[in-house]
């Protein structure tokens, strides 16, 4: 890919097609996760402070990706760093392998700040987090299959990576669609217990959660789709309320909203308490890190002290179905939680949180108004501190909705932001942070003008 400074001076990317070519002979594909890729090959970062990322080829980047949202106070944020160098000194090392006092901390603080918490247990990722909901969901319930929603992503795993981005001739019908695996790989077992439902469309979602209520254990949702389509409010109450009448657990996926709607994620915005809570990306800090909080009742079905541990030999007989196990060596990391709870504070002073959302919906009315200057019809769409760009006339309410979009024109825009030092994966959402400053945003702003120059002249 050949690329252009701002301005139209020469950049060169030798250096990130070199290291690709060379991570092909190690790494299948080149990259250690999916998403990482984008062709004809992604680029290679080298360090990054406050809002930039720089490449291995010295080039210089505002960043919007952001780890995927988890980076809130930006790259090497001082408090951060500071946090997690203290943890290590005075603990003197990385990991106990024991309980120890931060995860109550942290503990007390998310149920502090959600709604829908009153205990908390520990996981390694977000993914992990909502594999755990499920679980308990289903042991709290006794029943075996899930809903989720369409468009809504969980995580990589087989129960939940179905028809999230299925193709219109697999995907059923609107109103009742169909269950559509998104890899290889994935047993017809779960496709045959995942029970898909449409987005913000309650008359439909009440329907089919009533023929399958005896079946269903949860409902699984994203809030906030993709980190970017929200919920109708109306819609997101009534199915509050529709699986309470029904005896089937809400869980609340806010991997991607916890802390970046509101400090109690998308539930404090929405006013609503869901029965189980999968968080992650943001709650680390930049680390590796999953949370799943909820009702005492259900989060006690995962007590260790209630039953028998299963890595232990001649510990007590109680029968394995009877105990729902969860463990990882890593969860509750002290080092984590140390970065993790430094967020939080940064976040909860000087009004911080209040500056990012303030300053995400300033980038986008600017955004929009240069758009429509130029006489191209662009909607940002999103709500906090994410959002993203469409190029449509039509109201983006779920899935189905975007097809209507110019991917295409979104595609060449980024392509060309590339060029002129903006950086987000193609087509990704965009996510702000506290490093992102006035300054930061008329540069935004200025590169995404001379994109669309450039890109409507060639």
């Amino acid at each position: 890919m050949t690329m252009q400074k701002a301005k139209g001076q020469p950049r060169s990317t030798t250096q990130s097609s070199s290291y690709y070519d060379q991570a092909c002979q190690v790494i299948p594909g080149g990259v250690t996760a999916n998403i990482k890729y984008f062709p004809p090959n992604p680029l290679f970062m080298e360090k990054a402070s406050k809002s930039r990322l720089y490449d291995v080829d010295g080039n210089e980047y505002i960043d919007y990706l952001l780890c995927y949202g988890a980076l809130i106070l930006g790259h090497g944020h001082p408090d951060v760093i500071e946090a997690v160098h203290e943890q290590m000194a005075e603990a003197g090392t990385t990991i106990f392998g024991t309980p120890h006092k931060t995860e109550i901390e942290m503990a007390e603080k998310l149920i502090d700040l959600y709604p829908g918490i009153d205990m908390v247990r520990y996981t390694n990722s977000g993914l992990e987090a909502t594999q755990l909901a499920i679980r308990m969901a289903m042991a709290f319930t006794g029943k075996r299959k899930l809903a989720k929603f369409e468009g809504h992503y969980h995580g990589g795993y087989d129960q939940v990576l179905l028809s999230i981005n299925p193709d219109e001739k697999e995907a059923g019908s609107e109103d009742h669609p169909s269950a559509v695996p998104e890899s290889s790989g994935i047993p017809d077992y779960y496709v045959e217990n995942t029970v898909i439902l449409p987005f913000n469309n309650l008359e439909a979602t009440a329907q089919i959660l009533k023929e399958h209520k005896d079946e269903l254990s949860a409902v699984i949702i994203e809030p906030v789709q993709g980190g970017f389509i929200p919920a109708n409010p109306s819609f997101l109450h009534g199915l509050r309320k529709l699986t309470e009448e029904l005896g089937i657990l809400l869980i609340f996926d806010e991997v991607k909203t916890g802390f970046r709607l509101s400090l109690g994620g998308a539930q404090a915005v929405y006013d609503i308490k869901p029965d189980l809570t999968a968080l992650g990306k943001v709650l680390g800090g930049g680390f590796p890190v999953g949370a799943v909080g909820g009702r005492k009742d259900i989060m006690m079905v995962s007590a260790s002290n209630k039953g028998r541990d299963i890595l232990t030999t001649g510990s007590s007989s109680t029968q394995k179905t009877d105990v729902l196990f969860h463990s990882g060596t890593y969860n509750g990391h002290p080092t984590v939680l140390a970065a993790g709870l430094a967020t939080i504070k940064v976040l909860e002073s000087q009004n911080n949180m209040k500056k990012i959302v303030e300053r995400t919906y300033d980038l986008r009315n600017q955004l929009e108004k240069s758009y429509h200057a130029k006489g191209i019809q662009m909607k940002t769409v999103g709500t906090g501190s994410i959002f993203n760009i469409l190029f449509t006339e039509s109201d983006v309410e779920r899935y189905r909705d975007l097809k209507k979009c110019n991917h295409q024109l979104r595609q060449k825009l980024d392509y060309e932001l590339l060029n002129q030092g903006i950086y987000t994966k193609p087509l990704n959402r965009y996510s702000m942070s506290l490093a992102h400053d006035e300054e930061t945003i008329k540069l935004t702003v200025e590169a995404h003008e001379r994109a669309i120059d450039r890109v409507l002249n060639s």
